[in-house]
């Protein structure tokens, strides 16, 4: 463990590039003092005034317009990736190759040739951190559902739901970008069905195969933006504008078998209108059965066999300092006071610290690695080939 300060620096300055230069600014406010200090760096995004606007919020040093500013500055150690997909590979390997740390957003690149690639780089650079951004597993609810599963509370697992709908594409008038490009199972499945699929690994294990997956595109073609956008939300071109295709997938839907047995079932969209950011989770067993619902990111749903005769059913449990994370991972850790998104990000990002500190003692779980990320990424293609053979049964390698 050093004393010297961690330096970190940021490549995408979009919505959830911003939501990580928050997180590097917020880590060391949770959980036990202890960490180096941590020197805000540099913000890098393609359309530098988006760069230069999130430096000045975030309080970063500096912002640059090209990412490779970064790889050659030998002063950042640590350097979050959030740009789009396809841009992955490249990026991370010339940060590795000039020996940072990175984090990277999930899904860990735009194809699965190019995610080996990736968890090749990691293998090869051991001296390094390099983690895919898996930000629900640090969900205190979240993890208190893995918890009772673990625990065998909920007996034997038969089944786990998990179901992820977004609407930020349910206008058509939503500008084509790079979301919308790339091969079948890159679009919904690829963007939300990928926190789907760590999440549900997280709680019922691994995934032995899958089956039943259809991909649907509603939207077959988007109109052309004018000018360069941040977030993909809430921005929308004139009918008139130039259109181009859609090459994705805007719903995806599968399911799985689990290696201890249990059934999954799994939804994702990105064209639910009326439904801006709807993730829940449900997993039943032999001795009880559980929920957590993002609208309600602060509590679970708990049925089990410790009611009294006749007053069974599911009663609320609020998220408190006996779940993980929950204690010390506020100013104001108490059960009642609720969670949110934002919050996960600062938990990976005080992980991240410690690993790259190598602060073992008291540590949080360790970040998913590059591996985690391939690996997460070969069930998705799974899924994408099962769709393309009608629904076929399909083992993930």
């Amino acid at each position: 463990m050093t004393a010297s300060p961690i330096s970190v620096a940021v490549i995408g300055a979009g919505m959830a590039g911003r939501t990580h230069a928050n997180a590097w600014r917020q880590a060391g406010t949770v959980y036990d003092l202890g960490l180096p200090p941590v020197r805000l760096a540099a913000i890098a995004d393609a359309h530098l005034p988006f760069a230069e606007d999130a430096a000045a919020r975030y309080g970063y040093e500096k912002a640059v317009g090209d990412w490779r500013a970064v790889a050659e500055d030998p002063t950042i150690d640590v350097v979050s990736i959030v740009v789009g997909n396809a841009l992955h590979r490249e990026i991370a390997v010339a940060l590795a190759e000039a020996g940072k740390h990175v984090l990277c957003e999930k899904p860990l690149a735009g194809t699965l040739e190019d995610a080996a690639a990736m968890a090749e780089v990691e293998a090869a650079h051991p001296e390094l951190v390099l983690a895919t951004g898996f930000t629900f597993r640090r969900n205190p609810s979240v993890a208190q559902l893995a918890r009772l599963v673990a625990d065998g509370a909920l007996g034997t697992i038969s089944h786990l739901d998990a179901r992820y709908h977004c609407d930020y594409g349910a206008d058509p008038l939503v500008p084509i970008a790079w979301r919308y490009k790339g091969p079948m199972g890159t679009g919904a499945l690829g963007d939300i069905g990928s926190h789907l699929v760590d999440t549900a690994e997280l709680i019922g294990g691994p995934i032995a195969s899958v089956s039943g997956a259809v991909l649907v595109t509603t939207i077959p073609e988007r109109p052309v933006a004018g000018a360069a956008v941040a977030g993909g939300r809430g921005v929308t071109a004139s009918a008139e504008d130039p259109t181009e295709p859609v090459e994705n997938d805007d719903v995806a839907t599968f399911t799985a078998h689990f290696a201890s047995g249990a059934a999954g079932t799994f939804s994702c969209s990105r064209v639910a209108f009326g439904r801006p950011n709807q993730m829940e989770i449900g997993v039943s067993g032999t001795r009880g059965s559980a929920s957590w619902d993002l609208a309600r990111a602060g509590e679970i749903k708990l049925a089990d066999a410790s009611s009294p005769a006749g007053l069974g059913g599911f009663r609320q449990v609020l998220a408190n300092p006996g779940f993980p994370y929950f204690a010390n991972g506020s100013s104001m850790a108490f059960a009642g006071v609720g969670l949110n998104q934002i919050e996960q990000f600062t938990y990976q990002a005080h992980a991240f610290l410690q690993q790259v500190a190598g602060i073992t003692e008291g540590a949080l779980p360790p970040c998913a690695s590059f591996a985690d990320g391939y690996r997460e990424m070969r069930i998705l293609d799974a899924v994408a080939r099962s769709a393309a053979a009608g629904g076929a049964a399909i083992d993930v390698a």
